[in-house]
Order: C-alpha cells, then structure tokens, then sequence
C-alpha cells in the first residue's frame, strides 16, 4: 500500500458495490416492455432526489408496491439533491413546522447513516449568527427547548473564544446548535434508494414524458421507447424541472434559480477550518445570508450565497460560476475568514434551487387528477426535510394524513428570479 493511500474496508466495498448492483440490477428484474402495457404498480414515483427517494421509502414501508424513477439518477450532478453537502438545522425563526420537521427529519438522516458504515451525518453542530439580538431569536430559541432541542445562545466575547478563526466584527448575538451537521446529499439518497431496492421497491433509470392534461385520473405514464407505466397513484417530485413537467399548474409558482457553490483549500496542515474545530454556520446578518461547511472528508472549506440566483433551464444551463460571483465571496472571506481569504479554490458547483414564491413547499393534489401529487419547492432550505416531506406524501397518497394549507398549490402564486 502506497503512502497515499487509505485503507477501505471490505465491508465498505461490498456494500458499495451491493448498491451499484441493486440500483442497476432493476432494470435488468423488470424489464422493459416496449409498446404495451407495462405492470400495475400500487404508486410510481417520479423523481429519486431527497422528496422522492423518501416518498416512495415510506409508500414502501407501507406495504405498498412502488416504483421509484429517475432519467438520470438518484441525486445526479444537476439535480437540487445532487452534490456532497446539506445543511441540517432547526433554526426557523420560531416556525414551529419546519423547526418540528427538521428535528424530526434528523433522526431518520442518523438511522439512515448508522445502517452504512461511510457516515452519511457528520454532527459538528450548526452556528447562526446575527447583526441584532431581537426578540425572534428568543422565540426560536424557546421553540427549540421546548420541542427538547439543544441549543445555546452565545454573546460576542464567547464567539470569539470559541472560534477564533472567524472575525465576528459587527455580530450581536449567536445561537449554535450542537447536535445539528452536515449531511452527504448524494450519497446518502443513493444509499437510500439502494436501501428501498433491498426492502422490495423497484428503481429504475428511465425518462417519462409530461402527462398530458385531463380529467378524473392519470391513467399512465409514458416512457421512453414506447413503454407505458401504469399505477393506482402517482407522486411527481421533479425539483427544478417541476414547471416543464406542469407548465400550467405549477409554471411560475417554482422558478428554478442558478446558485454557485465554492470550495476553498485551507493551508496545509491547517485544522482551524476541519469539522473538529469548526462547525457549519449562517450568517444571518449578511445581506445575501451566506452559509458554509468546514473541510469535510477533504474537500475544502465550503461557502454559498442564500440570496436567489437568476433563472435557470436545469437542461441546458452552462454550470461554470462567475468571476463575478467568486470575487464577491472572496471579498466575504476577507471580512470574516481572513485566514482563508487568498487560498486556492480547490472547487466549485453551479445547482438550481426551485423557489417558490414564499420559500414555502409545494406539495398538494394536482388540481385536475385525484391520483396524482405534486411535491416541490425546496427553495435552497428543503433538502434536510426530505423524511418528513416523504412521510407527510406518503400519507396524503394513503389518505391517513392530513393536507398543510401553507403547502397547497392556492397559496402560490407566479414570481420572478432575480435578474442576472
């Protein structure tokens, strides 16, 4: 063994490969059956990103049987599940159904990583802070101890002690969460999806067409080379291509935005900015709420702009950031990281959020068919919920949950993506 390189497991290895293998041995055990009509299946899922993969784990987990599609896969690069990291937090400005949602959503992240030996949660905690200490921060402060949430609220001169590598010029008040992280977007739904195709689903990679409007029921869906796909239900989480798939129910009440992504090299040997000694953070009082990671499992200091990006075709669009963009995050680095501010950038993502108007998810019947669900608008926050969100569909699809007024199609409306 070279010096260069680490030792990996058997068990890793083989349950690696034991999840390639299941996720492309489906297509193989139901084979495609061009120009009729393929099984019936109890519900198909469309879309195998966080709000999917978790929908169709839970429909399983019902007993039912389900089919779970991707056209290119579980958590591909232009998908809004698709790169390494995710924030987990349960700061919410005191709204009680995402602060529950997330706290909730955690628990299922953490069995999920404990059934696989690569971690898929990395607890190095979640730090805000802010430019005022007002009384909201209070408020959310009591939700999450009330709901048994740990949580601290830290004054400047603690900020400072705590984490010397950051310049907390200008910052009133933080609120860390220490039991929150960091969670492997790709790979923990692909290992969920492997998981769902051990317990009985089905996964297929396969591209189906937009269903054409109607009345009364979804009959079928239409597949690539002629196939037809039939089911009792249907549950559409297609991300940011939801408004293609449904140009006029959905259209602009999601409207996919371009968000650059920045990875930045720390000195060598240089822990300062590693999980162990950092943990993720939100600046809340910057204007554009910048965000990031520490270095986790080597792949640089991470740091992205909350702030809604332009409009972007998640099929077409170039995924190169801007030297517009990077100088600013430079210029972000040099206020509050200065130790980071002249390093290399070791790496870089361009992804599409799918903003609602309100930041609020998308996830209602479709108005025309009463066996079809539409689940979306993850706006940049909604990664972290996808057990809550599978499980709140599953259970509208079941008819054994109840409808969230805040997440129906009525409460949406048609908005605009900044300008470039």
């Amino acid at each position: 063994m070279s010096s260069g390189t680490l030792p990996v497991s058997r068990r890793r290895v083989v349950g690696a490969l034991a999840t390639v293998a299941a996720l492309a041995g489906t297509a193989i055990a139901a084979p495609r059956r061009r120009n009729r009509e393929a099984r019936m299946w109890d519900c198909i899922v469309v879309g195998a990103g966080a709000f999917g993969s978790w929908t169709a784990w839970h429909l399983q987990r019902s007993g039912r049987r389900v089919l779970l599609i991707d056209a290119w896969g579980p958590a591909h690069a232009r998908a809004s599940s698709g790169g390494e990291t995710r924030l987990i937090r349960t700061e919410y400005g005191g709204d009680p159904l995402y602060t529950r949602w997330a706290w909730e959503s955690l628990a299922e992240w953490r069995a999920l990583s404990a059934r696989h030996e690569d971690p898929l949660f990395h607890p190095v905690g979640a730090l805000y802070f802010f430019a005022q200490d007002t009384g909201d921060i209070d408020r959310s402060v009591a939700l999450q101890r009330h709901m048994g949430i740990p949580v601290e609220k830290l004054a400047p001169p603690e900020l400072a002690r705590r984490w010397p590598q950051v310049d907390f010029a200008g910052v009133a008040v933080g609120m860390l969460q220490p039991t929150m992280g960091v969670l492997m977007a790709r790979r923990a739904v692909q290992r969920l999806v492997g998981d769902f195709v051990q317990a009985g689903g089905t996964y297929r990679q396969l591209a189906v067409e937009a269903p054409r409007a109607g009345q009364g029921t979804l009959d079928a869906l239409a597949a690539a080379g002629g196939e037809t796909l039939r089911a009792g239900e249907y549950v559409f989480c297609c991300g940011p291509w939801m408004p293609k798939v449904f140009p006029e129910v959905v259209g602009a009440r999601i409207v996919p935005s371009r968000q650059e992504v920045y990875f930045f090299a720390p000195p060598a040997g240089d822990a300062r900015f590693d999980g162990a000694h950092l943990p993720a953070w939100v600046d809340a009082g910057s204007a554009d709420l910048h965000y990031g990671f520490p270095d986790i499992e080597s792949r640089g200091f991470k740091i992205a702009i909350d702030r809604r990006g332009p409009a972007i075709d998640p099929d077409a669009a170039d995924r190169r950031i801007s030297d517009q963009g990077l100088a600013g995050v430079r210029a972000y680095l040099a206020r509050r990281f200065p130790g980071l501010a002249d390093r290399p950038l070791a790496e870089s993502r361009v992804c599409a959020y799918e903003n609602s108007d309100n930041r609020d998810l998308l996830i209602d019947r479709h108005p025309d068919w009463r066996n079809a669900w539409i689940v979306g608008g993850g706006s940049g926050h909604g990664f972290k919920h996808g057990p809550a969100v599978g499980r709140h569909a599953a259970g509208l699809v079941l008819g054994t949950g109840a409808a969230e007024p805040r997440f129906a199609l009525a409460a949406h409306h048609a908005h605009e993506a900044p300008p470039a």
